[in-house]
């Protein structure tokens, strides 16, 4: 009987081993490949089924931190962090001075920008005939900066209108994110450092924040720059008008507030406000020519010159004497009628009292009328207040259109900030000058800060410092107050 030919063995399942994976397909089949080299990440499944097969190197350790950090004796790591000793706020070594640059960053939250690509759908174009002008209808409008405003030849702009910035709150938060910080820091290391100095050191201290969102970002910044910019090349005065900085708060919708880091930034001893528009919301000229009806017009002529005047389009005493003369046979009591007409601005009161608690002087310079600047000053618990004096007639009691004595222009705020200054026993260096117009301008410049509060044009390019948010109590951020210390000197 012949035997049946047995049949072959049956071979094992064929599997995929770790071996023959590779942890990208383009790398197996690319025409050049690197040498072999163990992989530093190995796959889910390598990790899975070669578990036992992988090495893993065991933990590096630490030794003790002895000793004081030093080059010869540098600091270890520990729990994963590099700490490292420097000193650009530190006290300068013998035979040096301290040159740091403060940076005040405010985001201005009051006054968002609307992205330039894409329209709000909130805000709709002014309707035709409304008698605005075109800059301000095109302010209001959803058409793009770069649309031409008319079709009017004759009314065309000579040049096309610049496109602005496109605002990047809008992507990284509405407040003064890292990334807007990280962006100023860069824009600051493009400045040409002192000689001798290599790298920019930088700290920052987060003053305020908004409590109304529950990240509790922050909307004002300090930030320390060491050291600040070659003043040789680039003086303080001109880096604060420098186009790479207008630029940057256009892009971040904040104010940046640039002060050499100085004993006097932090101690100020005597504040001097304008009133108008600055101390109230109002201009009390205006609100006198408001009460004439007869002519119907004057509210308005009277309102246009003051604008004018504070733009620096018209000399001021001029203008004022003008207005004056607008006012004749007023009664002299409308003074007194207009004293609960009066708008405190926003953050007078608490700012007042935080002045008055940190024993500085206060003041206020005024180009209206001394019966109101007066009378405001005794309800403020101001020191000084000085403005100009109408003269009225003793027997009909009305005004007359003439004005007593020097106008308190610019020039007379200028030499009254410096006679209060020397009564006082103040060095110009710790005064502080607050205003909105043209004519605050030569004290602003004469005072160690000036400060623009949401100021004309001009004035906001020619001040030291300016806010435009809606409290006047921010001016205490400037000194390096943080909101805890604000509230505990305001409460």
């Amino acid at each position: 009987m012949s035997q049946e030919p047995q049949s072959p063995a049956r071979q094992g399942r064929p599997s995929l081993t770790a071996s023959m994976r590779s942890s990208s397909f383009l790398r197996e089949h690319q025409q050049y490949r690197p040498p072999s080299k163990p992989e530093n990440h190995y796959g889910i499944d390598t990790v899975v089924e070669d578990l036992q097969a992988t090495s893993v190197s065991p933990p590096r350790e630490i030794s003790p931190f002895n000793g004081i950090p030093s080059v010869d004796n540098p600091p270890k790591i520990v729990d994963g962090q590099s700490h490292e000793l420097s000193h650009p706020n530190c006290t300068p070594l013998p035979g040096s001075s301290t040159n740091r640059l403060i940076a005040t960053l405010f985001y201005k939250s009051t006054n968002p920008r609307v992205s330039n690509a894409i329209p709000s759908p909130q805000r709709m174009p002014s309707p035709k005939g409304s008698g605005q002008s075109p800059s301000v209808r095109a302010a209001d409008s959803d058409l793009p900066p770069t649309m031409a405003p008319t079709s009017k030849l004759d009314d065309f702009p000579l040049e096309p209108p610049v496109a602005e910035p496109e605002p990047l709150d809008h992507l990284y938060g509405a407040n003064v994110s890292p990334m807007c910080i990280a962006s100023f820091l860069h824009l600051m290391s493009t400045f040409p450092l002192p000689a001798g100095s290599t790298d920019l050191h930088s700290s920052h201290r987060c003053l305020k924040i908004d409590q109304s969102h529950q990240e509790h970002q922050p909307t004002v910044v300090e930030l320390t720059l060491s050291p600040a910019p070659a003043m040789d090349y680039l003086p303080l005065k001109d880096l604060r008008k420098h186009e790479l900085i207008y630029r940057f708060e256009r892009e971040w919708n904040v104010d940046v507030a640039l002060r050499a880091d100085t004993l006097w930034r932090r101690y100020p001893r005597l504040v001097v406000f304008d009133m108008d528009s600055t101390l109230i919301t109002q201009e009390v000229i205006d609100l006198l020519a408001a009460t004439i009806k007869d002519p119907p017009d004057l509210a308005a002529r009277v309102a246009d010159i003051t604008h004018r005047a504070m733009m620096g389009e018209l000399e001021f005493d001029s203008a004022f004497r003008e207005r004056v003369k607008l006012l004749a046979g007023l009664p002299g009591t409308l003074f007194n009628e207009l004293r609960p007409v009066l708008d405190v601005t926003n953050g007078v009161r608490p700012l007042l009292k935080a002045l008055k608690r940190l024993g500085v002087k206060t003041a206020v310079l005024s180009g209206g009328f001394l019966p109101l600047t007066s009378w405001l000053a005794g309800e403020l618990g101001i020191d000084y207040a000085h403005a100009n004096e109408v003269v009225i007639d003793e027997q009909t009691g009305k005004l007359t259109g003439e004005v007593k004595g020097r106008i308190v222009g610019k020039e007379r705020k200028r030499e009254l900030l410096i006679e209060i200054a020397e009564k006082e026993g103040i060095a110009l260096e710790q005064v502080v000058a607050v205003g909105d117009g043209a004519n605050d301008l030569l004290m602003m410049e004469a005072a160690g800060l000036g400060v623009a509060w949401n100021a004309k044009p001009m004035v906001q390019m020619e001040a030291s410092s300016r806010l435009n948010g809606h409290s006047l109590l921010d001016l205490l951020y400037l000194f390096g107050f943080t909101e805890e210390e604000v509230k505990q000197l305001s409460a």
